[in-house]
């Protein structure tokens, strides 16, 4: 055990050469990840390499063209790290560009041609002289992650192995394996200030507001926002239950056959929303601002998704619905209906506008954890093929991937607000409160 005012850890780092890249969305905090994890390498011996833009160059890697330092990558040292913990964007970029994308099962990792952008990501590391990986970035990531070590795994036993830590990042706080992630408090924030914004606005208008939250697979980010913003009203994917959850048949467009998926009520939706508005005014209060999380685009009825293509990880391209427009012209058109009185209802998305926000000091401490929690779990620890997490007092914990991501399929599993947990039921004690029987049936 070191002296109270002793560096912990003073033994050289095991590795020479440390590769760090971050993918996917940007988060407030990223900066303080990326920071705390080079300068516990640099500190220990090591030289950090900083792999820009996610795995773009490290994809598509060919041996004859060699990667360019400022382009490709760029030394990370001492001077460039002064005063970054709190700085705002990703020193290194970022990108979604998904290199395991063709490896959806274990047996694909036999297939030369589906693990081709993963040979040439490791070839590309090896061509560096990277021995160890940092990988920042959300759940695709994670799951990048794990095929990556999965790919070396079936290399020859003399192959030269690249250990790889993977550091959790997401606003949307909707991973498995860590209470929150860094830059989700910041997100959070930011977000209600303008929800705040928004109720002065309508309170001084007699207006109503409905707001997309970003949150793609569950409802951390928009529930937090509606808590922080005092919202009237918060719906996310998990609300989606019982009356407001049916069922459909639809004609799948991959397979040409007719099949029957999970889809929400959206009639029902739409009344319990009205429902909001009229229990506020019979109180006084002909404003509001209602919060849907976006992941609600995924439990649409498909005539309202026709058309709308997927990413490379499979994920709806949100953006091609405009929940919020379709959202606040059913809203304004039930109103009518049910009242007879005419209410515009202003629709929005937000969420982008917090993805660089200026973070906390708790995400920058988060964040700080997690970096040099990759140093340690790949130094101290000596660990390959797990996720730094963090829980209590910033105590340190590493799960192995196998835990996080499903064996057979190799997608990480979302992590849902749990059904009537006291984070949803803080929620629902916050927000206007309604007798759902009131609820007109047709």
């Amino acid at each position: 055990m070191p002296e109270a005012l002793t560096r912990p850890f003073p033994e050289q780092s095991n590795f020479r050469r440390v590769g760090i890249l971050f993918a996917g969305g940007p988060a407030p905090a990223a900066n303080a990840v990326i920071s705390a994890a080079a300068v516990s390498f640099l500190r220990h011996g090591a030289e950090v390499i900083g792999l820009k833009h996610g795995y773009s160059s490290l994809a598509t890697y060919d041996e004859s063209k060699p990667l360019e330092q400022g382009q490709d990558y760029v030394v990370i040292d001492h001077a460039m790290l002064s005063r970054t913990r709190s700085k705002q964007g990703i020193m290194i970029g970022t990108a979604r560009t998904n290199p395991g994308k063709m490896v959806s099962h274990p047996s694909h990792l036999e297939d030369p041609e589906r693990v081709a952008p993963l040979k040439a990501t490791y070839e590309a590391l090896r061509s560096l002289g990277i021995e160890a990986l940092i990988s920042i970035g959300g759940d695709d990531t994670l799951k990048t992650a794990n095929k990556f070590k999965l790919y070396q795994d079936t290399l020859p036993d003399d192959a030269v192995k690249i250990p790889v830590v993977h550091l959790p990042k997401t606003i949307d706080n909707d991973y498995r394996g860590i209470d929150f992630t860094f830059g989700y408090f910041t997100a959070v924030d930011f977000l209600a200030r303008e929800v705040r914004n928004l109720l002065a606005d309508g309170e001084a208008n007699n207006a109503y507001f409905l707001v997309e939250s970003m949150g793609r697979s569950a409802g951390w980010l928009a529930y937090g926002v509606a808590i922080a913003g005092e919202a009237s009203l918060v719906i996310s994917v998990e609300d989606i239950r019982g009356k407001y959850r049916t069922t459909e048949e639809y004609e799948n467009p991959a397979t040409g056959k007719t099949e029957t998926r999970d889809v929400m009520d959206l009639e029902k939706v739409i009344k319990r929303i009205v429902l909001t508005m009229t229990t506020r005014e019979r109180e006084g209060k002909k404003y509001g601002v209602v919060v849907i999380a976006e992941g609600l685009a995924e439990l649409m009825p498909q005539k309202y998704l026709e058309g709308v293509g997927r990413d490379e990880h499979g994920h709806i391209n949100i953006s091609a619905i405009s929940l919020h427009t379709i959202f606040g012209k059913l809203i304004t058109e039930e109103y009518q209906r049910q009242t007879g009185a005419k209410r515009k209802v202003t629709s929005l998305q937000l969420g982008y506008e917090a993805r660089c926000a200026i973070p906390h000091a708790f995400d920058v401490m988060l964040g700080s954890q997690l970096g040099v929690g990759a140093f340690r779990a790949l130094v101290e620890q000596k660990l390959n093929g797990v996720m730094v997490s963090v829980s209590g007092q910033l105590d340190l914990h590493y799960v192995p991937f196998e835990e996080l991501v499903d064996p057979e399929t190799l997608v990480t599993v979302v992590r849902f607000i749990e059904t009537d947990c006291d984070f949803q039921l803080l929620t629902r004690f916050l927000e206007t409160y309604v007798n759902e029987e009131d609820m007109p049936l047709s």
